[in-house]
């Protein structure tokens, strides 16, 4: 089980002057902006459950993901991993045995070295014995499709290959948490999905527990059932991913094709506001009708289409995740350049904030 109790990260960002000697002043000055790149969060996430931890660029969500892997530690607040504290040494490394990290813009691998030999090193930096390498590295290979680079240096992979590579890495000692930070990040559509699938194949399987982040919120459709929503470091959403796409109405695209054209205003009469819009294109052959799905089922409309009119072709589609995300950060008041505080503060208030930290 993951745990964060009002979990907080404050940065010191110096206040520069203008031009060179602005930089040299900087250099010799007591002043600073307090940034909070993560602000009170608490979470809880279950064994084996799948969360998306999602938000906009500068959001937090890196930040809470390195201070969950031991690479930071919180300014305030608590982190525990199955009752251990990952950021503190005589806790981190039985913590580090438990999981596995997959960010999308570095590697864990050795860049000279082929896959075989990096394998081999992170067995004994995990210490997994040999006869259970062997059967999870066979798995991993299959799985990731990675019998055609296995024995090419990791300078020379693909970004698709080598992010194959890393989720491999990752899943090596067979982890109980799998923490992946923008694993899709610049694939290509194909690579992308088959990452996707081995990752959704992995968590079934073994019954990870999964934390990602991401802005492919295909992804989070495919792999979570829950999700965060953070913005300015402060969780805007928590909850079922059906929840959130409920908040500001379920909304279903119904669009079909028709010899000719037709009046539709029955369509108005006879389910009112449950229709919140009609649409017509291609001279009236092709119309789509936006639903409220919380008002009425997308079979009730098709049967009366389908019994009035001469359909011929018809599409269905649902509001995606990313147009409720981009609903709730629009309704959030929070204003992100406010974060933190512009004063100058003085040497007693900077080692307060410095003994807080500690």
């Amino acid at each position: 089980m993951i745990e964060l109790k009002n979990v907080e990260k404050h940065f010191k960002k110096p206040i520069r002057g203008k031009g060179v000697w602005g930089m040299v002043k900087t250099l010799f000055s007591r002043k600073y902006t307090l940034v909070k790149a993560v602000d009170g969060v608490s979470f809880t996430v279950g064994d084996g459950e799948a969360v998306g931890y999602i938000g906009a660029n500068g959001a937090g969500k890196s930040t809470t993901i390195k201070m969950m892997s031991g690479i930071l530690t919180p300014t305030s607040g608590e982190i525990l991993i199955d009752g251990k504290h990952p950021y503190k040494s005589k806790e981190r490394n039985a913590v580090l045995k438990t999981i596995g990290v997959v960010f999308g813009q570095k590697t864990q691998l050795w860049y000279d070295l082929p896959l075989t030999e990096t394998y081999e090193l992170l067995r004994y930096v995990y210490d997994v014995p040999e006869a259970e390498y062997k059967k999870r590295i066979a798995e991993l290979i299959e799985l990731l499709d990675m019998k055609p680079f296995m024995d090419a240096p990791v300078r020379t992979l693909s970004l698709g290959q080598r992010m194959r590579a890393d989720l491999a890495a990752a899943m090596l000692h067979n982890p109980k948490t799998l923490f992946l930070d923008e694993p899709t990040i610049g694939l290509d559509v194909l690579v992308k999905r088959k990452l996707v699938e081995a990752i959704n194949t992995l968590k079934t399987e073994y019954g990870t527990t999964l934390i990602l982040t991401t802005h492919a919120m295909s992804d989070i459709e495919l792999l979570c059932n829950r999700v965060i929503v953070l913005d300015a470091g402060k969780i805007l959403f928590d909850g079922a991913l059906d929840e959130v796409k409920h908040m500001f109405g379920d909304k279903r695209d119904i669009t079909i094709s028709t010899k000719v054209a037709s009046d539709y205003s029955g369509v108005k009469e006879k389910f009112g506001e449950a229709v919140t819009r009609i649409a017509a294109e291609d001279d009236g052959l092709k119309t789509t009708f936006t639903i409220d799905a919380q008002k009425l089922h997308t079979s009730e409309l098709l049967n009366y289409l389908f019994a009035v009119y001469p359909v011929e072709d018809v599409k269905v589609a649902e509001t995606g995740i990313e147009q409720v995300v981009e609903k709730l950060y629009q309704n959030n008041k929070a204003d992100i350049d406010g974060i933190g505080t512009d004063e100058n503060r003085d040497d007693d208030t900077e080692e307060k904030s410095e003994e807080t930290a500690k």
